[in-house]
């Protein structure tokens, strides 16, 4: 009888001593979102309970920075401008499906009706440059002047912070089941590329 249960012992402890300290019973331990949660995405996206738009822009101020500022009543683009609208085009001609608005913002000093007209006129200049580093023309839908309407510090002054732009992200063009243009295609070509995965070489 002794001898049984010091068997079943010996046996026990083998059994645990192969197995390990990090070795659990399958299933045991929750998936911790690494697959689940970007699938669960992928879903939402596809079936319009998650806006994509939404999500891009996000992304989009996370990545690139999203406003230029000029000199005291001036539209034109400085170096850092130039260098800041170089980065959003370079996005921007990554996602074709993305549509944008360009908002020009002033200070306070002059009339609120000449403010508006540079705002505009600073709308327009950051248009102009993304289309020169390749933005297609129809990506960006519209350039909106908020004159001083807006203004990230209240003062009556100069203030280089609102003499800005700002870039948003408006929309996503939305994919349809049975037509296909060339802008969608490059859309599912970008998609397929950044899918595939290096083939392993035979040593």
């Amino acid at each position: 009888m002794n001898r049984r249960f010091f068997m079943l012992g010996v046996a026990g402890t083998t059994l645990a001593a192969c197995a390990g300290p990090n070795a659990n019973e399958a299933g045991l331990a929750l998936d911790e979102g690494g697959f689940g949660n970007p699938t669960m995405h992928n879903t939402l996206v596809q079936t319009g309970r998650i806006n994509l738009a939404e999500i891009m822009s996000r992304r989009f101020e996370a990545e690139v920075p999203a406003m230029v500022n000029f000199a005291f009543d001036s539209a034109t683009l400085d170096a850092e401008a130039r260098h800041i609208l170089r980065l959003q085009a370079h996005w921007m001609k990554q996602f074709p499906e993305l549509r944008f608005r360009i908002f020009g913002h002033t200070d306070a000093v002059g009339s609120a009706s000449y403010n508006q007209r540079l705002g505009q006129r600073r709308a327009d200049a950051v248009r102009h440059f993304l289309m020169q580093q390749g933005v297609p023309r129809g990506s960006i839908i519209a350039t909106v002047s908020r004159g001083q309407s807006q203004p990230l510090i209240v003062t009556q002054g100069r203030e280089p912070a609102n003499r800005r732009t700002v870039t948003e992200i408006a929309g996503a063009i939305r994919r349809h089941p049975t037509i296909i243009n060339g802008e969608y295609a490059r859309v599912l070509h970008r998609e397929y590329i950044a899918s595939a995965t290096p083939r392993a070489t035979d040593s």
